[in-house]
Formats: structure tokens, C-alpha cells, sequence
């Protein structure tokens, strides 16, 4: 195992750049950069023998902040906050103070607002170069920024184990009653070559999705997903029963206990013979198949055009800080955030 610092020689807002390279000895690593706490390469090993990157992105650093790349933001690979996927209006309230937050996304907010800790560069806070190498980045989000209330201190942690397992552990601690809501935005695509995912098999281990408006903001309401396009419940090809024309952009309630580490997702591509399964303590997965993806020049010079990756979004309800039914994404004083996604990649063949 070990863990490698890479000066990339880019300074944003006075802070240093750096990649950090997660290897274990069978040749999987994992390349991250504390810009955006963003996974950049993870390389893993296929049947086939042929070491394989299963995240979409860009060859180095300056691909990130490309304009061209922004005007069309995917948010590849990047940590979102201070609150994931949309909050309806841009508004919500606690303890009677209401918080108008900027309008992103229509007349809602997305993934943060207009500069998200995907756009931050972290502190790099500790480094373990042992049998599982592992780096924790931290993030201060000041109160006020993007007008959510209470001064935020994220810690995560990144960790590679033996068994092809990288695990993202969240921690956060505020000053103030805040809206919180956490999540990795991985593009991932198992295939050797790329291309379209529609003949990936998923299952989703969830029984309801959530309703959406037609800005895709989620409503509070549950929808069965028995004799839908959206039943997971078996493995089968993601593009089966899709609209061609939409794919999917939904939350799946995940059918477990909260707070407990569960597998949320199960993914299988054949010709690689690589399987990903998705394990969380989170309550939902939000399953994005890349629609609006349109980026040019990415790594190795390719082309991300829609449909060329998916995203399982681990995180609370969309909207839950608005849905009192959901649970609840309010983060006190006296309490500790905690969340634990697993990226376990292993063999089908």
C-alpha cells in the first residue's frame, strides 16, 4: 500500500492544488485531488486482465476549471454540498428563520448553490501510508456561504483497502442549526472501452422512488416501483425499459435501516467482467444516467456524450429539510454528521 502527494503547481483563492495517489498492492489506486475533494482515476484490474479507469473525468487539474467544461457542469467526481440535488424555491426553514438561498437550477437550488464545496479546495489533514492507505481532507465552509446558516467543518476520508474497497467517510460539526446533505458525484463506466451504459446490469435494492416535479424536485411523495421502468428489485440492463429519451434522474428509497451499512446498488458489465456494488449508510441513491452529459477533451482526449455514465448518488431525501415526513437534514450544535459510502469493486467472471 501506499500514498503519493502531487503538486499540481495550480493555486486557487491562495490555496494549493494537490493530487493524492491511493495504491494497495494489486495495482488498484485511486487518484484525488483536494480541489472539490474530487476522485479523479480509479483504476482497477478486469478480467481481462487490462488495468481499467472506471470514473469519467480529465487527464489533469486544468480540465476541471476549463470553461467549457463549466458552462455544462457534470460535476464530475466531486464532493456536493452543503446540500445535494435540489432544494424546492431555494428556500427553507429552521427553528422559524427562514434561509433564500441562490436559484441554480430554475427556481431551485442544486447541489449547493452557485460555488458548492465541489469548487473548494480542501485541506489536506491527514495522510495513512499503512496496510490501507487513506487521506482526510477537511473543508471550513463558513456561516453565510451560500447563505446557509452556521459555520461547517467537513472532514472525509478516503480509504483503499486490499479488497478493492474505497471508502469515503463523512464527518461534520456546525455552530449553528444547519441544512445538510452530502454526497459523492462518481460518473462511472465499466465497459473497457467506454460508450454508452445502457447494457450494464443494475439492481437497486429499493422497493419506492421518489415523485418529481417537472424541475425534478422531489415532492414527498413515494411511488412503488413494482411494474415501473424504475424496478431495480432484479438485476437487469439499465437501458431495458428506459425512456431513450430521458434514461433515469430519480431517488430510489433504499430498503434498509438507516444508519446501518447496507448494499444499495449492484452493477455488472460483461465485458470487462467488473462488478460495483454500492454500499451506504445513507437512506436514498439517486440514479443518474448522464442525460445532459456533453464534455469535450476528456481523458485521453475522448468525448462524454449522454448516457456515457452512471451515478449512483448516495445521500438524505432531495428536499428532505422542506419534507417534514422525511428524515431529517438538520445538523445541531450537539450532534455529529456521519456518512459511509463503499465503492467495492471485485470480478464476474
Amino acid at each position: 500500500m501506499s500514498v503519493q502527494q502531487i503538486p499540481t503547481g495550480k493555486i486557487i483563492d491562495g490555496e494549493e492544488v494537490i493530487a493524492i495517489e491511493l495504491t494497495n498492492s494489486k495495482g488498484t489506486y485511486v487518484k484525488i485531488f483536494n480541489y472539490g475533494a474530487i476522485i479523479s482515476k480509479f483504476v482497477v484490474k478486469n478480467a481481462n486482465g487490462e488495468m481499467q479507469d472506471i470514473v469519467l473525468g480529465f487527464d489533469d487539474i486544468e480540465g476541471y476549471l476549463d470553461p467549457a467544461y463549466l458552462a455544462n457542469y457534470p460535476y464530475f467526481g466531486a464532493v456536493v454540498g452543503r446540500y445535494a440535488n435540489r432544494i424546492k424555491n431555494g428556500r427553507f426553514t429552521i427553528d422559524g428563520e427562514t434561509y433564500q438561498l441562490a436559484q441554480n437550477a430554475g427556481t431551485d437550488t442544486l447541489h449547493g448553490g452557485i460555488t458548492g464545496f465541489d469548487k473548494k479546495v480542501w485541506d489536506v489533514i491527514d495522510i495513512v501510508d499503512g496496510p490501507q492507505s487513506a487521506v482526510t481532507l477537511q473543508y471550513e465552509s463558513p456561516g453565510g456561504e451560500e447563505n446557509f446558516p452556521g459555520n461547517l467543518i467537513v472532514d472525509l476520508t478516503f480509504e483503499l483497502t486490499e479488497n478493492d474497497e474505497l471508502i469515503l467517510s463523512f464527518e461534520a460539526e456546525t455552530d449553528q442549526a444547519t441544512a445538510i446533505n452530502l454526497t459523492h458525484h462518481g460518473y462511472f463506466n465499466l465497459a473497457p472501452k467506454g460508450g454508452n451504459i445502457k447494457n450494464h446490469k443494475l439492481q437497486i435494492f429499493s422497493s419506492n422512488y421518489l415523485e418529481q416535479d417537472d424541475n425534478y424536485s422531489v415532492t414527498g411523495k413515494l411511488i412503488p416501483v413494482k411494474d415501473t421502468a424504475h424496478d431495480f428489485t432484479q438485476l437487469k440492463e439499465i437501458g431495458r425499459d428506459w425512456n431513450e429519451d430521458e434514461g433515469y434522474d430519480q431517488t430510489f428509497v433504499l430498503d434498509k435501516i438507516y444508519g446501518d451499512l447496507s448494499l444499495a446498488s449492484k452493477t455488472i458489465e460483461d465485458e470487462s467482467g467488473l462488478t460495483l456494488n454500492v454500499y451506504t449508510t445513507e437512506p436514498v441513491a439517486h440514479l443518474y444516467t448522464a442525460k445532459y452529459l456533453d464534455v469535450k477533451n476528456g481523458k485521453e482526449g475522448r468525448d462524454y456524450e449522454s448516457y456515457s455514465a452512471f451515478c449512483v448518488e448516495t445521500q438524505h431525501h432531495p428536499n428532505g429539510i422542506n419534507i417534514p415526513e422525511f428524515p431529517s437534514t438538520v445538523l445541531r450544535p450537539e450532534d455529529l454528521y456521519t456518512q459511509t459510502t463503499v465503492y467495492k469493486v471485485s470480478l464476474n467472471r
